[in-house]
């Protein structure tokens, strides 16, 4: 400890939100360089060298071989498939002295499928997995908990390359086994979620997600073993109903009626029903929103939803990726003069408006997209805005009298909501994303022109998988599901060591028992760090062997007069003194029974 390169901090820093990043800030593995950006210090490389060779050895495991592609890349092979735009503000980009263009990757599929175009032929060379463990880059717009989400980050991405779909089956099961084993020894809770491919593109896609409440993706789950992400979750279909009772609709002043609890209230005073209430969920709701498209176009879209759900635009996002989703701006509302604010109702928007023109080509113009949430069945009854201040239309039908350009998953998912697959009520729960999984398919390979000659001697064009985990975001999920009030409390196989010997005191002896000790664990193989700081009070060195996370320790002190020591266990709390002769044995047991 004398000589180690650490300071520890006895206070939290000031843009720490959560335990992970208070902890490895004030136990001395990480510093902060700039926002989103860290510097690893010795201990914290410890540590995440120990989480790569686990993941190394279960690639390795699986066939896949490791490869190390530049960070630095140039612009062409992006454009080619359309990310050096899609990936929007996310993207470092830069020039070099000669004006050529570069990035920073926050991905490598593009280089992947190069290096196989360019040393492969024939389905003979298939299949193949490759994989690097490698510095990402991603201009994030709010860094946050330290290194779970930042701008530069360490990942370990692979791909495979199979030449038709049932190959991809199987190496995608691959990946997916070598993932559990991965999680599983380096002891993280997971639970594998289906997810959108988003920008990556590609069909099937799952999320490996570690349980946790600072995390920030939201999933859920069901009792009959359904789990996803929630922009993944799919409304289960609804009946069409019978709406051959339903009176003509008709328009009801309601001035002042501009929210939907204000509408509730005002429908049954003025317009009461025979059978109910009107209630929230009576009410169709229409929230103007804008998609920003990667080349920079703002299209405004108005979603139907049911009045009494919010609109979740990470939901929406995840169906129009790699647009962005925003909430319309009074810019946007003021080109489109027929959208009334707090009155809008489906008859002038969509299909249903008389403005509407569609070219040979599909382009719609003279009015905006009309999308429901499919919560929104057909043949329902509903509340809408008369398109006109202080006026709703009542016993409004959908299919009757109005439609839609289509539907969308546009409304949050809500703790006991079904399972669109029949398994029982969901629960939300948070989680830290820690692994994705996709099934690219012929994206990449096309847009690159990554072929081989197949069976019978035609050009067919590789299918990919991309299979990534957050290398760096594994070890701060480790860190918030390993630790305390007092620190960290590493797992005997991950820590920077095994063993943290203490001298307390100003003795000759208890520092020459102390450095003894020190060479014995040593000599055993396994890793030891010997506080030996002389000027440093017996309550600092606690204090660090707390926060620092050591998982077992020998302290060497005032009761070595009585010929006794003590052993630790940090991560049960557990202390035993015992005679300075039996240290070592009882060192070998309480490691032995360590959990």
């Amino acid at each position: 400890m004398s000589e180690l390169f650490v300071r520890t901090l006895r206070d939290d820093p000031a843009d720490a939100e959560v335990r992970s990043h208070k902890l490895l800030v004030r136990a001395g593995y990480v510093r902060r360089a700039a926002p989103g950006i860290y510097t690893w210090l010795p201990l914290g490389l410890k540590v995440l060298r120990k989480v790569e060779a686990v993941v190394r050895e279960e690639m390795d495991a699986a066939g896949s071989q490791e490869m190390h592609f530049p960070a630095l890349l140039p612009r062409e092979p992006y454009e080619a498939t359309n990310r050096w735009e899609e990936y929007g503000p996310n993207l470092f980009r830069l020039k070099d002295r000669r004006d050529n263009d570069y990035l920073l990757a926050p991905t490598h599929e593009e280089m992947f499928t190069l290096a196989v175009k360019d040393m492969y032929s024939s389905y003979k060379d298939l299949p193949v997995s490759l994989y690097q463990i490698q510095h990402k880059y991603r201009d994030e717009a709010r860094p946050r908990a330290g290194i779970i989400r930042t701008r530069e980050f360490i990942m370990k991405d692979a791909y495979s390359f199979d030449i038709d779909d049932a190959g991809l089956d199987r190496s995608y099961e691959t990946m997916r086994s070598a993932y559990q084993r991965i999680f599983e020894r380096l002891g993280v809770p997971f639970v594998i979620c289906s997810a959108q491919s988003g920008a990556m593109g590609g069909s099937r896609s799952e999320e490996f997600l570690a349980p946790c409440a600072i995390g920030e993706d939201t999933f859920v789950m069901s009792a009959g073993g359904y789990a996803a992400n929630t922009e993944a979750v799919t409304t289960p279909p609804q009946s069409e109903q019978d709406f051959s009772d339903v009176p003509q609709s008709h328009v009801v002043p309601t001035p002042g009626a501009t929210t939907i609890a204000s509408l509730v209230e005002m429908a049954n005073e003025v317009a009461p029903r025979a059978d109910r209430p009107w209630e929230a969920t009576d009410t169709l709701k229409n929230v103007v929103v804008a998609f920003v498209h990667p080349d920079g176009e703002r299209e405004v879209v108005v979603l139907g939803v049911p009045g009494d759900r919010e609109v979740d635009l990470k939901r929406v996002e995840a169906s129009v990726s790699p647009a962005e989703v925003e909430m319309a701006m009074p810019e946007d509302l003021a080109k489109h003069p027929e959208l009334v604010a707090g009155y809008i109702g489906p008859q002038v928007i969509g299909p249903n408006s008389a403005n509407r023109q569609v070219t040979d080509e599909g382009e719609i113009s003279g009015s905006v997209r009309y999308l429901l949430d499919p919560h929104i069945a057909r043949g329902s009854r509903w509340i809408s805005g008369a398109n006109a201040v202080d006026e709703h239309v009542f016993d409004l039908v959908y299919g009757r009298d109005f439609e839609a350009d289509g539907t969308i998953e546009a409304v949050e998912v809500r703790e006991g909501d079904e399972a669109p697959d029949g398994s029982g009520p969901l629960t939300i729960e948070r989680g830290i994303e820690i692994g994705h999984i996709f099934q690219l398919g012929r994206k990449y390979a096309e847009a690159l022109g990554l072929t081989v000659l197949d069976q019978n001697g035609k050009t067919s064009v590789v299918t990919m998988g991309s299979y990534g985990i957050g290398v760096s975001r594994v070890m701060a999920a480790l860190a918030e599901l390993n630790s305390d009030d007092l620190g960290l409390k590493w797992p005997r196989h991950l820590a920077p060591a095994q063993v943290h010997v203490i001298a307390t005191g100003k003795g000759e002896d208890i520092f020459g028992t102390a450095a003894d000790f020190a060479q014995q664990v040593s000599d055993r193989g396994l890793e030891v760090l010997y506080d030996d700081r002389v000027k440093v009070s017996a309550g600092v060195k606690f204090a660090d062997y707390e926060l620092i996370g050591v998982p077992f320790a020998i302290v060497v002190g005032r009761g070595l007069k009585d010929g006794k020591v003590e052993v630790r266990d940090r991560r049960s709390g557990e202390s035993f003194e015992v005679p300075v002769e039996e240290a070592m044995a009882k060192l070998d047991e309480v490691m032995a029974n360590a959990q």
